[in-house]
């Protein structure tokens, strides 16, 4: 039934090669639910909106489909259709009653040593300090309920693994009982309770409707594995399996063969699962250890793109950690991108963040740079090329602008840009300091319990709305063709370039070529284009920083488009850089598509060009490369290289997408052959033949280039 990708030199046993296809074809998403489990029968008029969510929790616990194969070692599933969509998969009168959330990195590595049990000895503790309201009391006791849920949950996975040993004497089952029986409840004793633990803790969230990235997996795990290496109690090819076997038992949702001819827009694996690796500890120490190396052993060999995975390196990454991300990119699917950790580190001191807690960055569940388990975050995007086609009259009806210099258009655009970023800081006042109930997700945020407050209510350390702008590469660059164009060679006026471009560029093919051949734009170390890059950026960078806090909350910039820039197309009409109207524009603070024609260097030092350390949200660099440009260990030696000038020229996140264009357009005419054909979308990874046509476009319509 399944084409096994084992042969003899594989690392990885047969069994996990099995499980893999299996996940990978789509076999474990027919086993999810499709249907909402029903609250009708019971009585919820009197319940508070909190017990009402703590009593949804305790009936998808007792209900939710459960199941355990004879191959697998780690056990486990989130099997509700409804999770799968971001919903509490309960519903009252036919509808859905909550939705869940995301965004955010749940606070694993500090819960998972101690266990549910010391969360429980926190709520009880919380429970007898005296003048909590009723509010807060209602909070701790939904948060005790969800946790007596998970207790259920896992409680009837052990009872089916009794019964399956009891019905096949077959010992397996009673080894896999023996290191699931004790966690989460207790603090994992070996490395295999240790995945288990964090196994069981993330599932549950995910099957509740939660969607939690993972965080710093090695720096929670990599101690375990070291303790039980010293003890002989395990192999390294066993560690590898099991850290195989988390990964397989993750992929739930992959709907594979089964999804052919019914695409979403951003793919099927968009659903926050990042892994961090590398980096450093909290008090500066690299964090670089087994499970850093098993797992990027294990994504070379396996290739499963559900769990994208960034590594945080700096100047002191080892050769061979390097080497190993390469192998991975090598294979396709950007599954792996790597961090600049020192950048990010020094950016989040600069905006006031602790040095401690700046060197534990994670993300949230993208690429945005978050403090993990401590941090509700939201983004608002904006586009601030509009501004610049605002400016020019080019989206507006009537006259065109007359501006007597080039000082005088732009500052027209900072002007716009302005009202713009202000508008933002206003317009979230309400996002935050609610009651929305989420008491499963509040246990695993490290001050909820302590303040006895919800995520949503400010029972975070640290919440954060970030003005994320798109379309800043094509606001610089069309401001860089407007400056020489019509204020410094004079090759055109103001109101014949802006006609051409309202008239879409009929019968102005001439000077659209000019200018798609003459100028060399962001992405080609062109200093002139650069500099009106970080003009534009300092700008509004500027914008944000002017409100470092409000309403509670912190406001850090960050610039993105996330695939955005196609739903922004039908609106932006055609540019003066020579874009037709409808055409795609750039990818975060990426060069425009065809753009770029000096390779990946040039575009990594225009990049980098900017100060990207007033940047603490973060950003993104996509660069896709040719595979027949990275073969042998040459090419490993090229991408190694690549990644230590993104690094010492001071970028942030960096992902590199190595895939042929060709077989992506054969892929769109023959799915049924390229079902675990990987690309990197932005934050996450996503298989191609589940992007609609737009988004393959916007995929394929990236510049490949040589290295």
């Amino acid at each position: 039934m399944y084409t096994s990708q084992f042969n003899s030199k594989n690392r990885l046993s047969e069994n996990v090669h099995y499980l893999a296809d299996m996940a990978i074809s789509g076999e474990f998403s027919r086993r999810l639910q499709k249907d909402f489990i029903p609250l009708d029968e019971y009585d919820t008029e009197e319940l508070t909106p909190l017990q009402l969510y703590a009593l949804s929790v305790q009936k998808i616990a007792e209900q939710c489909p459960i199941f355990v194969l004879p191959q697998e070692e780690l056990v486990g599933a989130a099997t509700m259709d409804a999770a799968r969509r971001g919903l509490v998969p309960t519903s009252l009168n036919g509808e859905y009653i909550f939705y869940g959330l995301s965004h955010l990195t749940l606070d694993f590595d500090h819960t998972l040593p101690m266990g549910y049990k010391g969360l429980r000895e926190q709520i009880t503790r919380k429970k007898a300090e005296p003048d909590l309201s009723p509010s807060q009391i209602d909070l701790l006791d939904s948060m005790e309920s969800c946790l007596n849920s998970a207790l259920l949950w896992h409680d009837r996975y052990i009872s089916l693994l009794e019964s399956k040993y009891q019905e096949t004497g077959d010992t397996h089952y009673l080894d896999i009982i023996s290191y699931a029986k004790n966690v989460p409840e207790n603090p994992p004793q070996s490395f295999r309770e240790a995945l288990q633990s964090l196994l069981f803790m993330f599932l549950f969230q995910r099957l509740c409707g939660c969607w939690p990235a993972i965080g710093r997996f090695d720096k929670m795990l990599g101690h375990y594995l070291q303790d039980d290496l010293k003890k002989n109690l395990i192999t390294l090819d066993e560690a590898r399996n099991l850290i195989a076997h988390f990964w397989i038992r993750c992929c739930d949702w992959i709907l594979g063969k089964y999804n052919i001819g019914q695409k979403r827009n951003s793919g099927d694996a968009q659903t926050y699962i990042n892994i961090v690796l590398g980096g450093v500890y909290e008090d500066g120490t690299p964090v670089e250890n087994e499970v850093t190396h098993l797992v990027l052993e294990m994504l070379e060999e396996l290739h499963i793109s559900e769990l994208p995975v960034a590594v945080r390196v700096n100047d002191n990454t080892s050769e061979e950690l390097l080497r190993k991300i390469a192998r991975v990119q090598k294979r396709g699917g950007g599954i792996v991108a790597i961090y600049n950790d020192t950048q990010i580190i020094q950016s989040l001191v600069d905006y006031g963040y602790p040095l401690e807690e700046a060197r534990d960055f994670a993300n949230d569940g993208c690429w945005e740079i978050q403090i993990p388990g401590r941090t509700n975050f939201y983004y608002h995007p904006i586009d601030i090329y509009r501004c610049v086609q605002e400016a020019l009259g080019i989206t507006e009806d009537g006259s065109i602008p007359n501006y007597t210099s080039f000082e005088e258009l732009y500052e027209a655009f900072h002007h716009k840009l302005n009202a713009l970023v202000n508008s933002v800081h206003t317009d979230d006042a309400d996002l935050f300091g609610n009651d929305y109930p989420c008491p499963l997700l509040s246990l695993l945020e490290r001050d909820c319990i302590e303040k006895a407050e919800g995520y949503m209510n400010f029972g975070t350390r640290y919440t954060v709305a970030s003005p994320h702008a798109g379309g800043l590469p094509d606001a610089a660059n069309s401001l860089y063709v407007v400056k020489k164009l019509v204020f410094e060679e004079k090759r055109a006026t103001l109101e014949e370039l802006i006609s051409a471009v309202r008239n879409n560029w009929q019968g102005n093919e001439p000077l659209r070529q000019y200018i798609r051949k003459q100028y060399r734009l962001f992405g080609n170390d062109n200093e002139e284009a650069d500099a009106m890059a970080n003009r534009v950026f300092n700008d509004f960078v500027d914008a944000v920083d002017a409100v470092h806090e409000r309403y509670g909350v912190l406001r850090a910039a960050g610039i993105s488009t996330f695939g955005r820039q196609i739903d922004w197309a039908p609106h932006r009409g055609a540019s003066v850089t020579g874009f037709r109207d409808g055409e795609f524009l750039s990818p975060n603070c990426s060069p425009a598509p065809g753009t770029d024609f000096a390779g990946p260097t040039a575009v990594i030092k225009s990049h980098c060009s900017l100060d990207l350390r007033r940047l603490t949200n973060g950003t993104a660099l996509d660069i896709k490369i040719d595979p027949s440009s990275v073969k042998g260990e040459e090419g490993e030696k090229a991408l190694v290289a690549l990644m230590r000038s993104f690094v010492s020229l001071g970028g942030i996140f960096m992902h590199i997408d190595i895939v042929d264009t060709d077989m992506l357009r054969d892929a769109q005419v023959h799915p049924e052959n390229y079902l675990n054909l990987s690309v990197r979308v932005s934050g996450w990874s996503a298989r191609f033949i589940t992007l609609d046509d737009q988004w393959q476009k916007m995929i394929i319509d990236r510049t490949e280039m040589q290295v």
